[in-house]
């Protein structure tokens, strides 16, 4: 993994097919102990929303790796105040060894990576959550053994979760369906670029039928229907997104051994029911833990220890 050393991870096209496929084994390996790295850095994270899931994840990840973590909260330190983020970045870039940022606008996380040597990492932005698709495909992988030819459903707001779906989909061989609300679909250009990605090897599809999107699907996926930031917009996003629910229902036209997944936190009732996440099919759990497994192998990575 020596070619990621120093590198930044804004977006999941960042990664090539090989390093992505690398970044999984390593996950893996992490996780069944196969192989242990030791990594004495400094992980910083700057997060301006909410996160349970995302900061825990990452600090669990640096410590198993033998470093520290310092939780940069934006209100208490200059960045509340208007600091420019150019200042931010390269006064941070002398104090720590890696800079994972949780942040609304993507042209933030580009900046802090122009003045910023040292490695950034995309915990998360309203165009793209990278992190949880890395932990998402090995949740996959560990259900049936490989990616290749699976078809992964996501069902719901074209948001961060569903751009970096696609995009992480095309790289891994894995087809991705989108099903969305017409005035909710994933941005074209995330969509072109996906298809671009997968070429002949995959396909790569958006439409508003979410039956068609579930058929034969090995994996059904979905997330909240109003992201962080939107909260205002929930009540009256539900009977748009209502026959985008992920219930018993739907889940009877896709593979009979198909998983369910969630990126959480869930709004139960809504988005998914209970029966499904509480099922047989529910890996939400797993995937929620792979998370720390595969920031560790990305922390890892990235700082030339694996």
């Amino acid at each position: 993994m020596g070619a990621l050393t120093g590198r930044d991870l804004l977006r999941l096209s960042d990664l090539s097919v090989g390093e992505l496929q690398e970044l999984l084994e390593l996950a893996a390996a992490l996780k069944s102990g196969s192989v242990t790295l030791q990594c004495q850095k400094t992980l910083g994270l700057l997060f301006y929303k909410a996160s349970t899931r995302t900061r825990v994840s990452f600090s669990a990840a640096m410590f198993r790796l033998g470093g520290q973590v310092l939780d940069l909260n934006p209100s208490v330190t200059q960045v509340s105040r208007g600091e420019p983020i150019a200042d931010t970045a390269r006064v941070l870039d002398r104090y720590l060894d890696i800079l994972a940022i949780r942040t609304f606008e993507q042209r933030d996380l580009e900046t802090f990576a122009h003045y910023a040597n040292i490695p950034i990492v995309n915990a998360l932005s309203d165009l793209e959550h990278p992190c949880q698709v890395l932990a998402d495909l090995q949740t996959i992988q560990e259900s049936f053994g490989t990616l290749a030819g699976t078809t992964l459903a996501y069902l719901g707001d074209g948001n961060n979760v569903a751009h970096s779906l696609l995009l992480g989909c095309a790289l891994a061989g894995v087809n991705v369906r989108v099903a969305s609300p017409p005035d909710y679909q994933p941005v074209p250009e995330i969509v072109e670029q996906a298809r671009a990605i997968a070429g002949d090897r995959t396909e790569v599809v958006v439409t508003t039928d979410p039956i068609a999107a579930a058929k034969g699907a090995q994996a059904l996926y979905t997330d909240v229907w109003a992201s962080m930031g939107q909260e205002d917009l929930a009540q009256s996003r539900v009977p748009i997104f209502q026959p985008y629910q992920v219930n018993e229902a739907l889940l009877e036209y896709a593979d009979s051994a198909a998983i369910v997944l969630h990126c959480l936190p869930a709004h139960r009732g809504e988005e998914i029911t209970d029966a499904v996440m509480e099922g047989p099919h529910s890996r939400l759990w797993d995937q929620a833990e792979n998370r720390m497994h595969a920031q560790q192998a990305l922390l890892a990575s990235l700082l030339g220890a694996a």
